[in-house]
């Protein structure tokens, strides 16, 4: 039997022909990134490459790592195998991975989402035999509003706190969500600031050349009593900390996808959910999935049983990988940098 052009060991995804690792999260030679989240770029890799957008922000959360970049559809070979990134929408600088070795073409996703938030390069369809797909929201019930309706809503809830001089916390990975949020809101309304973490990511995200707006750095100097009206953005681990307490008449939002599901804003003892999501909703992935014109999708992530069973009652060669991929990788990992935010 012909061995698969990428398969799954306890390392990540490998391609044997090439000897390379698309996210590994063990210590690997050659390491292929989708996308700079830390449950798909770990430190330890001896090479990486990625896309150019993700250069600075991954020097700045891996720290001086051996990096190579490419631009979407830029080809390069490794150990004669074809390797080539395209938009996956899900973040700056996401990228799906095509890889093509004696006319076997595979493409392994990353992370994705359908809509265009404006920030992100568009997603783009990569025909294929074998397309590997995570599938985080890969139920009916989820489906998305257009984003700007969640920010409308964002933008009057936040009015109304300032009316009554309350700060009002909106809280979102500080890489991907800050940034939606942040081009999301009416600056008419207040001053916006920024965790540390959130201020960081976005300077490390200017050095690359994405233009973002202006906001105020999170500082020890800051006088709390300052950001009453105002609105501040930070990542869902400094949610509850002292970092937080510091500040007057606190109204805080939850910015994500598990929004939808009934109980999730009271779990996270939020006064307000947002449904904003950087994956694709279950139309999504089915648009994505037929739109590669593959034979045998493989799903790494998410509800893959359910969405593997209604794959294959389509008429797809559908199946499950296990892997390390979706864990809620900023509240496990991030810190909270007091110094700073």
């Amino acid at each position: 039997m012909t061995q698969p052009l990428l398969q799954f060991n306890d390392k990540g995804i490998y391609c044997a022909a090439g000897d390379f690792y698309i996210d590994p999260w063990r210590p690997v030679d050659r390491a292929v990134i989708t996308h700079a989240h830390s449950d798909h770029a770990y430190w330890g890799h001896k090479h990486y490459l990625a896309h150019s957008l993700s250069r600075e922000v991954l020097y700045y959360r891996l720290g001086e790592i051996s990096l190579e970049t490419l631009d979407y559809e830029q080809e390069t070979l490794i150990n004669g195998v074809k390797v080539s990134f395209y938009p996956a929408g899900h973040i700056i600088g996401s990228a799906q991975v095509r890889v093509e070795y004696k006319g076997e073409v595979w493409v392994a996703s990353g992370d994705y989402k359908l809509e265009d938030d404006g920030l992100s390069t568009p997603f783009v369809p990569v025909k294929c035999h074998t397309f590997i797909s995570e599938c985080t929201f890969g139920m009916p019930i989820y489906k998305w509003q257009p984003q700007q309706k969640i920010y409308d809503d964002m933008n009057q809830w936040w009015k109304s706190n300032a009316a009554e001089g309350r700060t009002t916390f909106i809280a979102g990975y500080s890489l991907g969500k800050a940034q939606r949020i942040l081009q999301g809101l009416d600056l008419s309304i207040g001053k916006v600031y920024l965790h540390g973490v959130i201020a960081n990511t976005n300077e490390a995200l200017e050095r690359n050349g994405i233009h973002l707006p202006e906001a105020q750095r999170v500082t020890p100097e800051l006088v709390r009593e300052s950001a009453r009206g105002g609105l501040v953005i930070c990542p869902p681990s400094a949610v509850g900390s002292i970092w937080m307490r510091r500040f007057p008449a606190v109204s805080f939002g939850y910015c994500s996808g598990w929004m939808s599901i009934r109980g999730a804003k009271k779990r996270r003892a939020a006064d307000r959910g947002f449904v904003l999501s950087d994956h694709a909703d279950w139309e999504g992935l089915i648009t994505a999935i037929k739109a590669t014109e593959c034979e045998s999708v493989c799903l790494t992530h998410g509800s893959t049983a359910s969405f593997s069973r209604y794959l294959r009652e389509q008429g797809f060669d559908a199946y499950e990988a296990n892997t390390q991929y979706g864990l809620e990788e900023e509240e496990n990992n991030e810190t909270i940098l007091e110094e700073k935010g």
